[in-house]
């Protein structure tokens, strides 16, 4: 068990690591291209131009990871106090600050975030924007004065020990077997913590020495994998086989050095195959010299390429590397695949594995997902989207949800904005006008599309779809269905406050849509839910994607981005006896959204239900008091 714990702490530490770097390759890639064109050895060589290498190597490329680093642990805030603080590590040091922006990234995130709890409900409204500006400044400013201080000088020292050792293992002759901790290590997604925290810092510094490093080969090689994968398309059984040689150009050409690992994992033993590769082409790199002046990102033949200095020796010296790496692979993984069992081979089965060990989806999945045009088995949660995450989607998912306890399925649903969908979503379900947009950012799922939130046919089409094949297979649940609904005490003890009987307005009537978002958003402001900027943000919502949900009822609510504007969560009601014209669409009911911190949503849930009923829209339409309509949504007034 104790083994099992470590091993879960060391995937999941490596794939923080990863994410730090990952968002930002495009980076490395520009500085990469910038490197091989211009500097004086470069493709096409400019002085003027080759003065923009070192300052992104130095400055832009470790802020950025510093910068992911704190976004990751607290949002757009965490990411900007990371970046503070991995100044001063870049200052105080004289070599690429990969390493200290991974370390100082999520601490100014973790900082800052652990300060914005502590002060959490006890700044006076107004002074939110002076507390959050200057608290973020002075700790962001004292973070980057340690870092400059002690965490810089320390990762020097650290760098200096490492530098040292791979200087010994060079005089030695035992580089190669440095292939033993990277190859393994990349399974467990501690290959950027490897390259770029380790390798890349002190590959860049021999640079300067002489010219090229052979570190920079040693993880970004794409032989070992290449030889997997080559042995798999002639060797492999069933969906292995099949997609293995799609698998070996992403890899070779794109440098996705993942989406071998899916291969490995059926198979363990061919971690041995690319051990053996590494090492066999660590030894002819080192043997024939060769190496890079620049990392190589992604780990692809053309981005090696474009790094490779430019003399006849150093290219014959790098591809030697790659293809004797991709050679001994090959045969060990043949050999591997010959005497083992011989079974059909399930690689979407070994994908789960390895998104099991990462702790999220892979990037790469898409590649062995035979079909997303069913609605997929063993699904334990559906996700409701639309732009910001707090309207449609809320009352969408509030209505499913129900529908889900009633057909007695153990299912999860949730709403969010598409921006926040995961990668792993199994079902999606948006409005018609947004499921392109669903479709990019998570097209491996299955998609639903709706035109009316409130009485759409499809929910029970999906309902039924999920019950007959895989009611009785269903496995862990991300989160209970019924959880999702119950009021805790914090959201009853607000319920008063989210829609108070003065915020409902009678009989109205409004020459066109905007004017009665406009109406509604001015209600919110007065109410002291949003700032004023929020009214905009609704008229742009409605713009975007109409507000309107069907049966007569239309949400109209802020941006995504407008979600600093809302100061608490609100809601108001205006009943518009005669109608006013959505689209096309006839709506005698709005309901203006504002909310803050999901504490709207238990609220929005009972008017999603109870306006999925025409006859309760009929008696609201009718009624004669704001009393009357709080009451059919089970609001009491004071």
């Amino acid at each position: 068990m104790a083994q099992s714990n470590i091993k879960v702490a060391v995937q999941k530490f490596g794939n923080f690591l990863s994410s730090m770097v990952m968002p930002n390759i495009s980076a490395f890639i520009a500085w990469g291209l910038i490197t091989a064109l211009f500097i004086p050895t470069g493709f096409i060589p400019s002085e003027s131009l080759a003065k923009m290498v070192d300052p992104m190597v130095t400055y832009l490329l470790p802020l950025l990871i510093g910068f992911t680093g704190g976004k990751i642990i607290y949002d757009q805030r965490g990411g900007v106090v990371g970046a503070i603080a991995t100044m001063g590590v870049i200052v105080g040091s004289d070599i690429p600050m990969f390493l200290g922006a991974m370390i100082m990234g999520p601490i100014g995130g973790y900082v800052i975030k652990k300060f914005d709890q502590l002060v959490e409900g006890k700044v006076k409204a107004g002074f939110e924007m002076l507390v959050n500006n200057f608290s973020a400044g002075i700790l962001g400013g004292l973070l980057s004065i340690i870092s400059f201080l002690a965490i810089g000088p320390a990762v020097d020292i650290f760098s200096s020990w490492l530098m040292a050792g791979v200087d010994g293992l060079v005089g030695l002759g035992l580089l190669p077997l440095t292939s033993i901790l990277i190859e393994p290590g990349k399974i467990l997604f501690l290959n950027n913590a490897i390259n770029h925290g380790i390798l890349t810092p002190i590959g860049l510094e021999q640079v300067k020495q002489t010219g090229h490093s052979v570190l920079l080969m040693l993880e970004a090689n794409p032989g070992p994998g290449l030889g997997v994968l080559l042995a798999y398309s002639i060797f492999g059984k069933g969906t292995a086989k099949r997609s293995a040689p799609g698998a070996a150009i992403i890899q070779f050409l794109g440098g996705i050095h993942e989406i071998y690992f899916p291969y490995i994992l059926m198979r363990p033993m061919l971690f041995l195959a690319v051990i053996l590769g590494g090492m066999s082409g660590v030894f002819t790199l080192v043997l024939l010299g060769g190496g890079l002046f620049a990392p190589s990102s992604p780990g692809s033949i053309l981005a090696i390429a474009a790094v490779t200095p430019h003399q006849p020796m150093a290219y014959i010296a790098n591809f030697a590397g790659v293809l004797v790496a991709a050679a001994v692979s090959f045969i060990v993984s043949t050999f591997v695949l010959k005497t083992g069992k011989q079974t059909d081979e399930d690689i979407e089965e070994a994908a789960r594995k390895m998104q099991e060990m990462k702790g999220k989806k892979s990037s790469v999945a898409g590649a062995f997902v035979a079909n997303t045009e069913n609605v997929p088995e063993d699904v334990n949660k559906i996700f409701f989207a639309c732009d910001a995450g707090m309207g449609s989607s809320a009352m969408g998912a509030s209505l499913l949800r129900k529908k889900v306890k009633e057909a007695g399925l153990n299912i999860a649903v949730t709403n969010t904005a598409i921006s926040n969908l995961p990668s792993d979503a199994q079902i999606v379900i948006t409005q018609d006008e947004l499921t392109p947009r669903a479709q990019n950012k998570v097209p491996t799922a299955y998609h639903v599309s709706v035109d009316n939130f409130l009485s759409s046919p499809e929910y029970d089409k999906l309902i039924e779809q999920l019950q007959n094949p895989v009611n009785d297979e269903l496995q862990e649940v991300v989160e209970d269905a019924e959880d999702n609904i119950s009021v805790d005490t914090e959201i009853a003890d607000t319920e008063n406050d989210l829609l108070l009987e003065e915020n409902v307005f009678i009989n109205q009537t409004f020459a066109n849509k905007e004017e009665a978002i406009r109406f509604a958003g001015r209600a919110l402001v007065k109410a002291g839910y949003v700032e004023e900027s929020y009214i905009e943000a609704m008229i742009a919502r409605d713009e975007m994607t109409s507000t309107y949900m069907g049966n007569d009822v239309a949400i109209p609510h802020g941006t995504e981005e407008a979600k600093q504007a809302v100061l608490k969560s609100g809601f108001t009601v205006l009943q518009v006896p005669n109608g006013v014209d959505f689209d096309g669409q006839k709506v005698r009911l709005i309901f203006g959204i504002a909310g803050k911190d999901g504490t709207h949503l238990e609220i929005l849930s009972g008017i999603a239900v109870t306006c999925s009923d025409m006859d309760n829209i009929e008696k609201m339409v009718e009624a004669k008091t704001a009393k009357e309509i709080m009451d059919m949504i089970n609001i009491k007034s004071e």
